[in-house]
């Protein structure tokens, strides 16, 4: 395929320069009628081609024209059968694989700390969670990915069982064995579906993980976005048909019915170009964030008080691989928070992180990184560690881990049952109707349906105490939080 084409965004091109009489939405006709301020700013370009979807610009609902063209090549570029754009950011992504594979009742095995969107997608489709735990690493305080092992003993006790979802990788960049847990899935006669929000340049380098479509997976949720140069909310859904587990039909109908049908094709053409970026020098891209990353590694591990893994990390079953650009920077013995460190760097050298947690910031090499923004990076842990190290006392690393809840209820059932709100510090026992999660990076902690346990409800006020971003509950400050109504026995 000539990887070279952009058949979306030239088509919005040619139309922009033809300069037609607008009678359509949006209304701000090529920018005439938005904001001066806004206009100056973003640029006349960029809002000649915010259109919809008149018939020579095709239609993402159901494309047969340009955006057809253009899914095409991204299948190519990402060896799928299939390639869907989404502009509802990997979110829809996610909640589109869930609802074409899971039916009212269906169980489906996730990883505990799945993305929030996961568990929205569950509600959505009434399906029922499987929970398989994590990997904890011990010595860092993060968690890693499901096992081989693990998924086997779920689909043992689960044998009907919809569907597998594996995060590959994790958020950290850590990767189980992705292709195993594939053919022992598909040995079940159950299809496997992957959160590869954090995985698109894996696709394009021999010296990163394995991607889903390398690795026989049925679905996968990929954000272009996050590292492959695309606008934010941006991505993509690559399918593979091979196995019979997917109909693809089904999956345009799916994401099709949470698309909104004002599509922004700014979006699209940002998915456009940055396919024909990452299919002709994806290699080098990923090549020269590799190299960024690894150089960051080797200096980060020379300043005292900080430690940022690599490979040694590997040899586990939940540690098969890693992505060396994700920088997972340990801060314990500098005597302060992860999230302390994340404020430090944005107030001294107006450096912002990914995420940050009780013991580690994440910092994101990209393509779009140069060696100067690394060595800002650099120089700015080095004079953290000297003000930090030596000077406060290591904080001891206590892996607080909640114990998994008992799912009392199916998560739509309590999503939409009768509720009451009552103080959170009271609600031990009680069944809750909303998530509650920290984010990033959005792994739930209690979701709707579970027991509250008293375990549960310490670990998040040590949360909010630290500073850490718990969100979810209608109460932003978790003073209360919403269960279900306990019905009074009749006698």
């Amino acid at each position: 395929m000539d990887h070279s084409s952009t058949p979306l965004f030239t088509a919005l091109k040619k139309h922009a320069a033809s300069n037609p009489v607008q009678f359509h939405i949006p209304g701000h006709k090529k920018g005439k009628g938005a904001d001066k301020e806004f206009r100056e700013f973003i640029g006349d370009n960029a809002l000649s081609i915010d259109l919809i979807n008149i018939s020579p610009l095709d239609d993402l609902h159901q494309p047969t024209g340009v955006i057809e063209e253009a899914q095409i090549l991204a299948a190519d570029a990402f060896g799928a059968d299939y390639t869907y754009f989404s502009v509802q950011g990997t979110s829809g992504a996610i909640m589109t694989m869930i609802l074409s594979i899971c039916s009212p009742g269906d169980k489906i095995i996730v990883p505990r700390n799945v993305h929030k969107s996961i568990m929205s997608a569950i509600i959505f489709a009434g399906a029922k969670p499987v929970f398989v735990s994590p990997a904890h690493d011990l010595n860092l305080g993060i968690d890693h990915g499901i096992t081989t092992s693990s998924v086997r003993r779920a689909l043992d006790r689960h044998p009907d069982a919809k569907a597998v979802l594996v995060i590959n990788p994790t958020y950290f960049g850590v990767c189980a064995d992705l292709k195993e847990i594939v053919e022992l899935a598909h040995s079940r006669h159950v299809p496997v579906l992957v959160d590869e929000a954090h995985g698109v340049l894996i696709h394009f380098h021999e010296d990163l993980p394995v991607s889903a479509m390398e690795a026989g997976a049925d679905m996968a949720a990929t954000s272009v976005h996050k590292l492959g140069g695309s606008m934010t909310q941006s991505s993509v859904l690559n399918l593979n048909v091979k196995n019979g587990f997917v109909n693809p039909q089904r999956v345009q109908t799916i994401i099709s019915m949470l698309t909104t049908t004002s599509t922004s094709y700014i979006l699209l053409a940002s998915l456009d170009t940055s396919r024909r970026n990452l299919a002709i020098n994806g290699h080098e891209m990923a090549q020269k964030a590799i190299e960024l990353a690894q150089y960051a590694r080797t200096e980060i591990n020379q300043i005292e008080g900080l430690y940022c893994f690599g490979t040694e990390i590997l040899g586990g079953e939940a540690t098969h691989n890693y992505d060396p650009t994700k920088l997972t920077i340990h801060v314990r013995h500098l005597g302060i928070t992860g999230y302390e460190t994340e404020n430090w760097l944005r107030e001294h050298y107006n450096l912002e992180v990914e995420l940050s947690d009780m013991y580690n910031i994440l910092c994101l090499v990209t393509p779009g990184d140069e060696q100067d923004t690394i060595e800002i990076l650099l120089n700015a842990l080095r004079e953290m560690s000297a003000t930090y190290y030596q000077v406060n006392s290591a904080h001891e690393l206590v892996i607080k881990i909640p114990e998994t809840p008992q799912l009392s209820l199916i998560p739509r059932d309590a999503f939409y049952g009768d509720t009451e709100v009552i103080p959170f510090k009271e609600s031990a026992g009680r069944i809750i109707a909303e998530f509650i999660y920290v984010y990033p990076p959005g792994i739930p902690i209690l979701l709707p349906g579970e027991v509250i346990s008293q375990d549960n409800i310490d670990y998040i006020i040590d949360h909010v105490e630290v500073g850490l971003p718990v969100k979810g509950p209608e109460d932003r400050y978790i003073h209360n939080v919403k269960v279900i109504v306990e019905t009074d026995a009749i006698f």
